[in-house]
């Protein structure tokens, strides 16, 4: 997703698991083997664990990139496959919008890496779930969402 701040062009990396979760996000100027190389590197660290196959759209860098360092893994790059990252990009353009664009490319990165985790908090499968376990769901995480906003208050 590209990211107009100040008249530059700034590109937004994401990487979603196959349930829909943000697991990381970053902000770079660049869209190359160098940035690509960033991010696999970053993603990794903060999740110990090489997956098992890599989706992308169909930029070359992230071959190169994942060539480097994870070779065994398997990497598809089709049109449609990439969709549940497309997809995850649309409550960043609908927070832009209201925002009517970020003012720096710090502000945009502290917004991303704390808006990730918030709507992983209330992202909630509702596949073969009853109503009342959704209920239960919803109340769990409004609840942790209390405590963290009043630990930060007090």
């Amino acid at each position: 997703m590209v990211v107009a701040i100040k008249g530059r062009k700034y590109w937004l990396w994401r990487a979603v698991d196959a349930d829909g979760y943000v697991l990381f996000a970053l902000l770079q100027s660049r869209r190359d083997k160098t940035a690509a190389l960033r991010l696999v590197r970053k993603l990794l660290k903060g999740q110990c664990v090489a997956p098992r196959v890599i989706i992308t759209d169909k930029l070359r860098s992230y071959n190169a990139a994942r060539r480097e360092i994870m070779p065994n893994v398997e990497h598809r790059s089709h049109k449609g496959l990439n969709n549940r990252v497309e997809n995850s990009h649309l409550a960043v353009r609908r927070r832009e919008r209201g925002m009517i664009r970020f003012k720096s490319a710090g502000q945009c990165q502290r917004f991303l890496s704390i808006h990730g985790p918030i709507a992983n908090l209330f992202h909630l499968q509702r596949k073969k779930t009853t109503t009342a376990e959704y209920r239960k769901l919803q109340n769990a995480a409004m609840s942790t969402w209390r405590e963290i906003t009043l630990s930060t208050v007090a």
